[in-house]
């Protein structure tokens, strides 16, 4: 069973991310190409594939609880880390790095991908389009929100708090989210020729994203590695584990609720790469993290998939 779960989830990823490595390596590409692909999946593919699949939702009490149970793990895991800052009284950053370092997973980058190719089909690449949007939506606003309040210092919450709606609505991911959700309330349905179409370039996401990471990955330098360790070993039980609750509380079951805990799993986002650069916010831990997440997923996600089918 094991062998099989590696085989079509881990050997696809790793391949993938050694093609895109090895570009680098072999002057395929050059430093900077990679954000020619993160522009294309961020602001083409992933969006229709979110915006395709959520207004093809038939909305409902259910979805609505599984929305809700799926957005918990990042507001459980700032709560758990607020309450930790206070006694033990750390310093604001460590407890913004903390949030930062747990909240913003590589949610659609890598975990959509993951699930195609573990739970092939399209119900369950439209089970986890939702669960990645209902993710994404909080750790997005959990991350934004952390920064901000690091890069004004001792202003108040307000000050940060009058920043975010102006990058939420130029954030592509979650415009698509929302104008898809909008479709499937008042029932409009995309034209047939429209929705392929949307389809295909969605369906792009899985193979540019992992190929991108192995262009991201190559080069960088990569320092406290020790400490990247701990937190991604935290992140790796932390999250899933308050996900495995809040199916529970919510009573959701089958693999609805696999795909909640895995993608509550998934490593942290190569976007904070990005983001920690443009704050200049913990850059070189930042880098060492994405690179410890990502090969340590490979590991541990296997081994949560075989956690999910014993229970």
């Amino acid at each position: 069973m094991i062998l099989e779960i590696i085989l079509r989830t881990v050997v696809p990823i790793i391949l993938l991310i050694i093609i895109g490595f090895a570009s680098r390596h072999f002057r395929i590409f050059k430093a900077g190409d990679e954000k020619a692909f993160a522009s294309y999946v961020f602001f083409l593919a992933l969006p229709a594939l979110f915006f395709v699949n959520m207004s093809e939702l038939l909305i409902s009490r259910q979805v609505f609880y599984y929305m809700l149970a799926t957005a918990v793990p990042p507001v459980a895991a700032t709560l758990f880390y607020l309450l930790l800052s206070f006694v033990l009284r750390l310093k604001k950053e460590h407890f913004y790095f903390l949030v930062f370092s747990t909240v913003f997973g590589s949610y659609a980058f890598f975990g959509i991908p993951f699930m195609i190719f573990a739970f092939p089909g399209r119900p369950a690449e439209a089970v986890s389009v939702l669960s990645s949007a209902s993710i994404s939506i909080t750790g997005v606003f959990l991350t934004i929100l952390v920064l901000e309040l690091y890069k004004i210092g001792s202003a108040s919450l307000l000050s940060a708090a009058k920043t975010l709606p102006s990058k939420f609505l130029k954030n592509p991911l979650i415009l698509s989210i929302v104008l898809g959700l909008l479709l499937a309330v008042f029932k409009i349905k995309i034209p047939v020729f429209l929705s392929s179409s949307l389809h295909m370039l969605g369906e792009t996401t899985a193979t540019v994203s992992l190929f991108m990471l192995g262009l991201f990955l190559y080069g960088r330098k990569y320092e406290s590695l020790s400490k990247a360790f701990v937190l991604s070993a935290v992140r790796a039980v932390l999250m899933p584990g308050v996900a495995v609750v809040a199916m529970a509380y919510f009573g959701i079951s089958g693999l609805p609720a696999t795909i909640s805990i895995l993608m509550a799993a998934m490593p942290v986002a190569i976007s904070m790469i990005v983001l920690s650069e443009r704050y200049d916010f913990y850059k070189e831990t930042t880098a060492s993290l994405t690179l410890v997440s990502t090969l340590g997923s490979i590991v541990y996600l296997p081994l949560w998939i075989i956690f999910l089918g014993t229970r």
